[in-house]
């Protein structure tokens, strides 16, 4: 069964990944997105919170069941599929994933995962949010320099390191709504969520943007080397040693 059959969207809603759990625990197939044109109580990993304004991101969540050994590669997995899309949304720009699963444009953030699994019910939940037309002054004060869109016309440049407007981003509006874009997404993870191991890795490394950067975290600190073959980061300590670092024990702080 394809992502987006069924597919249930809210005007408003707290949270898509909340209404996504909730199918799950009742015995929604697999496959089933929820949408909203805006959340209130958005989120993303490590609790953080995760706002736009109404219509101006895609908002989406989608079940998986039941999960197999293949899908312990989704953190990896579905970032790529978020990748493909916004690249077949936008051909002109070049996405990049920071480990372990926020997708990057410029060096700035374009979209985040965020996968809330339940192994002894079998299933697990894919969230995605995805800027589509958040201009720079939209997102919140702390955001601007980091975040960016798939479109922003309105953009006067000011990002990290601009010297002017993005020509990414220069194009015109959108020529996809929300709606539009959560086809494309659903027709990329079709393809992602089921893929072999070693083809999620091999293609997560291209798109790495971490490799050669000084890291960060609260173990400790050193330069990214890759992932090994479970998705772990792999840092090289300035002692020289290399260490392997899980997502669900850290978090970077620097970038």
């Amino acid at each position: 069964m394809s992502f987006g059959h069924p597919h249930r969207h809210y005007t408003s809603t707290d949270s898509t990944n909340s209404r996504a759990r909730e199918l799950a625990a009742a015995g929604g197939p697999h496959g089933t997105v929820v949408t909203a044109s805006e959340q209130t109580a958005g989120r993303g990993r490590q609790g953080r919170t995760w706002t736009a304004p109404p219509n101006k991101a895609l908002l989406y969540s989608a079940i998986v069941r039941p999960l197999e050994e293949g899908h312990m590669m989704l953190p990896l997995a579905v970032p790529l599929a978020v990748c493909e899309a916004a690249e077949e949304l936008n051909p002109e720009l070049t996405c990049k994933v920071k480990w372990p699963n926020d997708i990057h444009v410029e060096g700035r953030k374009l979209a985040g995962v965020l996968i809330e699994a339940r192994p002894q019910d079998g299933w697990a939940v894919i969230g995605v949010g995805l800027n589509l037309s958040i201009s720079t002054e939209e997102f919140p004060t702390e955001l601007q320099a980091t975040a960016i869109s798939l479109f922003d016309p309105g953009d006067k440049g000011g990002g990290r390191g601009s010297a002017g407007p993005s020509p990414l981003l220069s194009a015109g509006p959108p020529p996809s709504a929300p709606s539009s874009a959560a086809e494309v997404l659903s027709q990329h993870l079709d393809n992602w969520v089921q893929a072999e191991p070693d083809e999620v890795l091999a293609t997560w490394r291209e798109r790495d943007a971490l490799r050669g950067r000084e890291v960060e975290w609260e173990g400790g600190s050193g330069v990214a080397d890759g992932v090994d073959d479970r998705g772990y980061l792999v840092v090289i300590t300035p002692s020289g040693d290399r260490v392997t670092v899980g997502a669900g024990e850290v978090h970077l702080t620097r970038f």
